[in-house]
């Protein structure tokens, strides 16, 4: 077998050179966590921790915005008359978020970041995420609170990627588990606070408080970027050189192509029949120019492609690219659809139903922490993700059971469940991804990772909200005639609130719950598909050994290699 070298590197002009993959013979059976000889300890310098510190206030504020509509949506959709368009309120921030970082928007900031290195890029990702809050928060339509979302979202893409792409450049691989799980937890106490902070302001202040309470914690973020975030970058080249090397093209058909797809998906079954010409047309157009942009990457035309398509040739970083997609698609997939079982189901209001997604809330973080702490222990990611996707799968299945009289007990179990599994997968697939690459690809590679953990949540609200719509539709002839209207074509999730559904009589409020309850088990239904394909991925993966050594150009502007020395 061809050896693996300790530090590949590739000359500027010449492909990256990928790691062999080393047969699992070498590492031991993957059906268990037989630990690898744990690295040297390391120990981190004061002004590491404080730039730590930062990234993690961003990335909560962040995390923050990404749950904090789940339970206060259909009331800000009934104040705005947004009707039909609701879905866009929660895609098109994940939309611009996914677009401005790794292949359409997020390749091109892990570009930029390169370029102009990584500390004004992140402070410029959290100036534009505090004036998106600012205009949704002012928002008098639902025209300017989906644009100031995009704005948001462009901003949130910044800060997600980078942040990842920070630790890559700071901590070895080995190593990196434990700090990407010690990320998630700041990330997961955003998800975990957003549904119960957003159901309090929209029950008792209002719903633009959302939004302005990012202005003072942003403002303390970005003060902790300015004063601690100082990062080495490469100065030399001139701007017109810095302009050459961003893949204007290959940014543009994937922003385009991923706008029509999800265009497709979000009026599909709702505003228009899944035959219609609006369906259809920006549908196959979208997957067009998929291809298109693929073959663009290809070229020799393109010099430094937004997506390197070198990542895809390694079968383990294929297969945790899947896994990231699918497991980010399902957590929101919970975190958007458990709300709505709560309160037109179960009747509850938009802050009880924040305070009982919490198990799912509360655990996900904590076993992303665990996660990325054995990865980092034991040097092994796949029997993790082999377990993991499994009980993702189980758990989802169980969900479609739920109903009215559905013990308490059983859908608390189903979020623990769901939540360790997902939680430990969040923070073990990127060490899968960068095994086989050298540390020069780190940029690239987290920005491809980021943007298909951001594409999954794209589709975990889109596909989960076409299928709920299109079962809805089909349940609404059980309806009275003079309400039917009222369910239809989408509306069914802008009026998924107990106090909507409370105030028909009582035969009446039956029906819906009936429907209700039968919409959301075709929901999950439909999610162990998603689920079983992430397990099916495991077995493409192999194990690789993660490097216990750092070789980065951007490390801490005044950190030298000893300060993160080894005790022996």
């Amino acid at each position: 077998m061809t050896p693996v070298p300790e530090k590949p590197k590739s000359r500027e002009g010449e492909q990256p050179i990928l790691l062999a993959e080393l047969d699992n013979s070498k590492l031991g059976s993957t059906s268990s966590l037989q630990q690898e000889p744990s690295p040297p300890k390391k120990h981190y310098s004061t002004k590491f921790w404080l730039a730590f510190s930062g990234l993690c206030f961003t990335s909560l504020i962040s995390a923050l915005d990404s749950s904090i509509l789940s339970t206060s949506l259909p009331t800000i959709i009934a104040d705005l008359h947004g009707g039909r368009n609701f879905i866009w309120v929660v895609n098109v921030y994940f939309m611009t978020r996914q677009g401005y970082n790794s292949a359409a928007f997020q390749p091109l900031y892990g570009q930029l970041a390169n370029l102009w290195g990584r500390r004004y890029v992140m402070i410029l990702s959290t100036v534009i995420f505090l004036l998106g809050s600012g205009l949704c928060g002012g928002a008098n339509s639902m025209d300017m609170l989906i644009g100031g979302r995009a704005v948001q979202g462009i901003g949130a893409g910044g800060i997600n990627m980078l942040v990842d792409m920070i630790i890559c450049d700071l901590v070895p691989m080995r190593d990196r588990g434990n700090f990407i799980g010690l990320l998630f937890l700041f990330v997961s106490l955003g998800t975990t606070s957003g549904p119960i902070i957003g159901g309090a302001l929209t029950d008792h202040v209002s719903w633009r408080w959302i939004f302005y309470l990012n202005l003072p914690l942003g403002g303390a973020a970005l003060a902790l970027l300015l004063l601690f975030l100082q990062v080495k970058w490469k100065k030399e080249l001139s701007m017109p050189d810095r302009l050459k090397r961003i893949d204007i093209v290959g940014n543009t058909l994937l922003v385009c192509a991923t706008f029509s797809i999800l265009w497709a998906l979000t009026y599909g079954g709702t505003q228009y029949l899944w035959s219609d010409v609006q369906v259809v047309v920006p549908l196959v157009l979208g997957f067009v120019g998929l291809i298109i942009f693929v073959c663009w990457e290809c070229t020799r035309f393109c010099k430094h492609p937004v997506v390197p398509l070198h990542h895809f040739k390694s079968r383990t970083a294929s297969a945790a690219f899947c896994i990231s997609f699918m497991s980010s698609l399902i957590s929101f997939w919970f975190v958007y659809f458990y709300p709505v079982y709560f309160q037109s189901v179960l009747g509850n209001s938009p802050t009880k139903s924040g305070i009982n997604l919490l198990p799912f809330q509360i655990i996900f973080p904590l076993f992303a922490a665990v996660g990325g702490g054995i990865v980092s222990k034991t040097g092994r990611y796949k029997p993790i993700h082999l377990i993991c996707t499994a009980i993702t799968t189980l758990s989802t299945g169980l969900c479609s059971i739920l109903a009215k009289d559905t013990n308490k007990g059983a859908w608390i179990v189903f979020q623990i469940l769901a939540g360790a599994s997902m939680g430990c997968m969040v923070s073990t697939t990127l060490q899968a991804v960068q095994a086989g690459l050298p540390e020069s690809e780190v940029a690239a590679s987290t920005a491809t990772w980021a943007f298909i953990r951001s594409l999954g949540t794209i589709w975990g609200v889109s596909v989960p909200s076409a299928v709920f719509n299109n079962r809805f539709d089909q349940l609404s002839s059980l309806f009275d005639a003079s309400i039917r209207d009222e369910f239809t074509r989408g509306q069914a999730y802008e009026h998924a609130t107990a106090q909507f559904v409370n105030s028909f009589d009582p035969s009446t409020r039956v029906v819906i719950i009936d429907a209700y309850t039968d919409a959301l088990k075709r929901v999950w239904l439909v999610s162990i598909a998603f689920g079983a394909v992430a397990f099916l991925s495991v077995f493409f993966e192999k194990e690789l050994t993660l490097r216990t050594e750092l070789d980065s150009d951007f490390g801490l502007a005044d950190g030298k290699k000893e300060r993160v020395r080894i005790t022996e």
